[in-house]
Parts: C-alpha cells; sequence; structure tokens
C-alpha cells in the first residue's frame, strides 16, 4: 500500500472518528439530561389534568370527565385525545380508548409511567390515586412537536452543532495544509525555472521527506539540474560556435578582396561577398540570442524614450524601404518611456520592422503604430507594426516566433532570412516584461503587437 494513501486515509479518518467523539462528548458531559426535563414536564402536565378528571369522576358525574377531556384534550383540529381507567385497565371516561391499551398495560404491570412519541405527539400514562382511595390509570396525548421527541433545543443543536463543524475544519484544515504546501513550493520553484532561472531547486526540506512528495521533489530536482546542465552546454556551444566562424569568415573577407584586386569585377565574388555578409549578419544574431538566453536580468537599464527611439528606427527603416518600393509611416506617436536597455529595444524593434518592410508589399506603406494601453490599470506601451503583405496562415502564427523558424514557401524571394529575427525580438520583449504576438489583420498583412511596461516620459 502506498506510503501517501495510508496517510491521508487515516487522517481523514481521524477527522470522521474525532467528529464522532466531540459530538458524543457534547451530550455526554451535559450537566442535565433535556429528556429528563421534557418528561417530567409532559409527567406533571398529564397528572395535573388527571387529577382534575378522577376528581370529576368521583363526584359522579360519569359523563362530565369525557366532555372535560374533551374540552381541553380533544382538539378536532389536532386529533389530541385523554382516557380514565380503572386499576385493570377498564375504560372509565374518553374516547377511542383501545389506542392506549399498551401503555395501559405498562402500568398494569407496576411502571411508574409509560410513554410513547408518534408523529410529534406524545402518549403518556400514568397512575393516579383518587380521593377515595381508588386507583386509576390516566392516559392522554400531548403536542410536543418533534424537538421534543430528542429533547432539543435550538440553541443547543447549533453550538453542537458549531463544535463538531470546529474540530472537522481545525482537522481538515492541517490536512490540507500539510497536502497542499509541498505542491504550492514545487509550483512555485517550476514557474521561476519556467521564467528561466534554472539554478532554482525545490527546498531541500521537502526531499527529506519519506513519501510519494519526496520522491517527487527529488525527481523534480533531479530534472531541473539536467535540464540546467543541457541547457548551459547549448548555449555555450552556440556561443563557441559563432564566434569560432567570426575568424574564418573575416579571412574570406580577405580573400574575396585579394581575388577582386587579381581578377576584377565579378558576379561569383559578389554572390560569395553577399553570402559572407548574410553569415556575418546570421552570426550576430546567434550571438545576441547566446547572450540573452544566459542573463538573467537586464544590465544596463535606463530610461528610454520610447517615441524617439521609434521615429529612429523608423527613419533608417524608411531608406530601406525605399529601395524596395515601399515607405514607413507613424500613423500614431504617444509620449511613452520605458526602463530597458536602448540596445535591445532597438534590435527588437527593428527586426520586427525590417521584417515587415521586407514582405510588405510594393508601393504600400508600413504602418507604425505607438500609443499607451488605456484599457489596462497598469502603464504599458503598444508598439504596432502593420505591413500589407501575405500575412501568415493562422497555424503558424505562433511558430514565427521561434529561432530559424521560416515559412514553407519557396516561390516568395522575401522569405531569404535566417528566422532569428523575430526570435530575438521575443526574447527582448519578454526580457523586459512585456508580451509579443502575431495576428493577421483584418484589412490584409500582418500586425505584430509589442506591449512593454511604460513610463510616461515626462515623469522623470
Amino acid at each position: 500500500m502506498q506510503r501517501l494513501f495510508v496517510k491521508i486515509f487515516l487522517w481523514f479518518w481521524a477527522t470522521v472518528v474525532l467528529t464522532g467523539i466531540t459530538l458524543v462528548l457534547a451530550f455526554a458531559l451535559q450537566p442535565q439530561s433535556v429528556p429528563s426535563h421534557w418528561q417530567k414536564s409532559l409527567e406533571d402536565t398529564t397528572r395535573y389534568f388527571g387529577s382534575a378528571a378522577v376528581e370529576t369522576f368521583e363526584q359522579g358525574d360519569v359523563t362530565e370527565p369525557t366532555r372535560h377531556m374533551h374540552r381541553h384534550f380533544s382538539m378536532d383540529d389536532a386529533h389530541v385525545r385523554a382516557c380514565l381507567f380503572d386499576a385493570v385497565g377498564k375504560p372509565l371516561a374518553g374516547q377511542d380508548c383501545a389506542e392506549f391499551s399498551k401503555l395501559v398495560t405498562h402500568i398494569i404491570s407496576g411502571r411508574p409511567r409509560a410513554f410513547e412519541m408518534r408523529r410529534g405527539l406524545v402518549r403518556m400514562a400514568i397512575p393516579i390515586q383518587g380521593a377515595s382511595g381508588r386507583s386509576y390509570i390516566y392516559s392522554t396525548e400531548l403536542l410536543a412537536g418533534p424537538s421534543a421527541a430528542f429533547g432539543l433545543n435550538p440553541m443547543v443543536v447549533l453550538l453542537r452543532a458549531g463544535l463538531a463543524l470546529f474540530v472537522s475544519g481545525i482537522v481538515c484544515y492541517f490536512l490540507t495544509r500539510y497536502l497542499t504546501k509541498p505542491i504550492l513550493r514545487l509550483r512555485s520553484a517550476a514557474q521561476e525555472i519556467a521564467a528561466g532561472q534554472l539554478s532554482v531547486r525545490a527546498d531541500t526540506v521537502l526531499e527529506l521527506r519519506r513519501d510519494e512528495f519526496g520522491d517527487l521533489v527529488r525527481d523534480f530536482n533531479r530534472m531541473a539540474s539536467k535540464t540546467e546542465n543541457l541547457i548551459s552546454t547549448q548555449r555555450q556551444l552556440l556561443n563557441d560556435v559563432s564566434h569560432e566562424l567570426r575568424s574564418p569568415l573575416a579571412r574570406i573577407n580577405v580573400a574575396l578582396d585579394l581575388l577582386r584586386r587579381r581578377s576584377g569585377e565579378d558576379p561569383a565574388l559578389d554572390r560569395m561577398e553577399s553570402d559572407v555578409q548574410r553569415l556575418n549578419e546570421m552570426i550576430g544574431r546567434l550571438l545576441t540570442v547566446a547572450r540573452l538566453e544566459a542573463a538573467s536580468t537586464l544590465q544596463n537599464s535606463v530610461q528610454v524614450n520610447l517615441s524617439g527611439l521609434v521615429s529612429s528606427i523608423a527613419g533608417d527603416a524608411e531608406f530601406e524601404a525605399q529601395q524596395r518600393g515601399c515607405h514607413v509611416d507613424i500613423v500614431q506617436e504617444a509620449n511613452l518611456a520605458v526602463m530597458g536597455d536602448p540596445s535591445l529595444l532597438r534590435s527588437a524593434i527593428e527586426n520586427v520592422l525590417r521584417n515587415a518592410v521586407r514582405f510588405t508589399a510594393a508601393g504600400t506603406a508600413v504602418e507604425v503604430n505607438l500609443r499607451e494601453n488605456t484599457a489596462s490599470e497598469n502603464h504599458e506601451a503598444i508598439i504596432v507594426v502593420r505591413d500589407h503583405g501575405p500575412g501568415v496562415p493562422e497555424t503558424e502564427l505562433t511558430q514565427i516566433f521561434k529561432p530559424f523558424y521560416r515559412l514553407d514557401n519557396p516561390g516568395d524571394a522575401n522569405s531569404t532570412g535566417a528566422g532569428l529575427g523575430l526570435a530575438i525580438a521575443k526574447r527582448i520583449v519578454r526580457f523586459h516584461g512585456g508580451t509579443i504576438r502575431a495576428v493577421n489583420d483584418p484589412g490584409g498583412g500582418l500586425s505584430v503587437e509589442m506591449i512593454l511596461p511604460s513610463i510616461h516620459a515626462s515623469a522623470a
């Protein structure tokens, strides 16, 4: 049997047992018994009216006791009855006296009283000594209600129920805390690892547990350690390879210059130079990705005027857009600022904007919109870059932010990038506590939206 199962079973069992013990003690330790008080009250009431009926009977009027009992007990809407018997159980007065025969039999056998409860009515029979010395048996029905059957006081019921609920609540609280505390700690550690803190581990105290939770924590920490080692090794390999490629590419550039001097202009040399430039650009982006993956916090966080930065990037992109037969328009610009690394933010916005310039149709404009998110309680800056290109299939809108991912469209002359621009932009935006997403615009083209925590540029 599993240890955790045994613990849960025993805790729930203890809850039931302690609740039951509490209820029993609440009744057993009560100073005076409520049913005894109720029974004594009923007996006194029965004796009072029984004595009155016997006195009337002994005065010689045989029919008067019947009328007397009918007047005081036999209410037509409640069907309450009473009967007077002699010492051997023979009815002397009353109606439907046969229904009291069982109780009368108990009194004849020597009991001091007899009673039973039926549907809120108490039937009671007691022996009564008349003034003449003759013995009688008086039996009656009294309205008692359901609470009298148990001798319960509403306040006492509430007190007992409250005590039982309190005890069971305390036990269940500690049970829930015992079960959920390690899960919450494990979840917190998992969230920190997912946020990039790969060195985080679950509490070592949890590893000392000798149940399934302890096994889970130990397995989680081993998994986290292996994941950290694998990712660190991958990052280091990416960084090392990128650096090592820089040297041969630099030598290839020198060789190209020498070949041009010897053989003059050659289309093959131009193609080689273009490829080398693309390799240099890709390696530079790989180094950027490696640096972002390795960093845990921003090293150069300052206030950045976002409106000025967007204007500067749009101006640089306009030059490239004109060569492609399009242009860049800033349709809305708010006076906003963010806290972050200026060079990284420039790289993120520039990658998104250049990607839009590459895919927008000739003769169209890439629209840049910078505004404040008024729908949020927090200060947020929204940068939307929209092109007028073919858009992206809905199933691939989230895939385009993955490294080296490119749309499967070999006939598209614009799909010549390395697939790192949007991946870098996503990492930079997340690094600054923001989000980025791409949607197909209803009017055609793709819109990339970047949301960053902001402050007003005039605030500082």
